[in-house]
């Protein structure tokens, strides 16, 4: 179950009490607000709260034109040049805090964006429930030859219900003894910091995550791309389409400058100049790693 019935309640509560205020809004991230969008088997992403929208950035790198300026860029012109330009300090008067739900092994991926003020429910207080993530089948990937951190062909047959089966009957068992460790019959039982020590990576956790938007559009530059692994590039998919109604000038700039854009190295800018004059380029002359020059070929062809 995504959201509990205390959460959709205290969700259900909060959508009806709208209040009055003389601040900027955004109309489409309101429509988010205290809204679970559901994400893999028990996960979830709501907006909780939010500042600023387009035109919030657009202040902030106005501020600097000075007294005397005659005329100024549009709303959204400025904006894709500041995306252009890398100019990211405007894009920090944005900020949203997004409630999160999601496998403790996918919130050690995210964590790693260290640019956020972030507050995760406490097993050392709480007692995790028994929800895990098991992937859908179309999910069970072999490991890539090719790739050390990538997936292959998608398992079949009796290996796939073989890795299947493994995956639901530990995590179950490691939670049939974290539950027996912390209540214990006839015992005190194991303080529940000790116990959580035993549970998998893939049971779920809560929390709150606060970020500015040039931090999140660096997210979900590397989260949302392709080559992202699965499990968070689905959470970044759902955030994608959140920001995109929240600072819809902002996404869209993003979109190409950032997510639909490509980034070459000198030897790749080279390269593609000696080919557009008509000369013969290839991996020996190329200047370029063996991998270098597939990841050029992926771009250009």
């Amino acid at each position: 179950m995504p959201v509990t019935p205390e959460q959709q309640a205290e969700i259900d509560a909060e959508r009806s009490a709208p209040r009055q205020t003389l601040r900027a809004t955004s109309p489409g991230i309101e429509q988010h607000l205290y809204t679970a969008h559901p994400v893999l088997d028990h996960g979830f992403v709501r907006v909780v709260d939010y500042m600023g929208d387009d035109a919030a950035i657009c202040q902030a790198a106005r501020v600097s034109y000075g007294k005397g300026t005659k005329s100024v860029q549009n709303d959204e012109g400025l904006i894709r040049y500041l995306m252009r330009h890398w100019h990211s300090t405007p894009f920090e008067m944005c900020e949203v805090k997004l409630h999160v739900k999601l496998p403790v092994f996918v919130a050690r991926q995210w964590i790693r964006h260290r640019t956020a003020n972030v507050n995760e429910y406490s097993a050392r207080y709480s007692i995790l429930d028994r929800e895990f993530y098991i992937p859908a089948p179309d999910a069970l990937n072999a490991q890539s030859v090719i790739n050390n951190q990538g997936r292959g062909e998608v398992l079949q047959g009796e290996e796939a219900a073989r890795v299947l089966d493994i995956l639901k009957s530990d995590s179950n068992r490691a939670y049939d003894h974290y539950e027996s460790m912390i209540s214990a019959e006839g015992q005190q039982g194991l303080a529940r910091e000790l116990a959580r020590m035993n549970l998998p990576a893939n049971i779920y956790t809560q929390w709150y995550w606060k970020v500015d938007l040039h931090n999140l559009l660096h997210f979900l530059r590397l989260r949302a791309d392709s080559h992202a692994q699965y499990e968070i590039r689905v959470y970044a998919d759902v955030i994608c389409n959140i920001v995109a109604d929240w600072v819809p000038f902002a996404f869209k700039a993003f979109e190409d400058y950032r997510l639909g854009a490509v980034t070459m190295s000198a030897q790749m800018v080279d390269c593609l100049r000696r080919m557009l004059k008509g000369e013969d380029v290839n991996p020996e002359n190329s200047g370029m790693s063996k991998r270098e020059w597939r990841e050029f070929m992926e771009m250009v062809e």
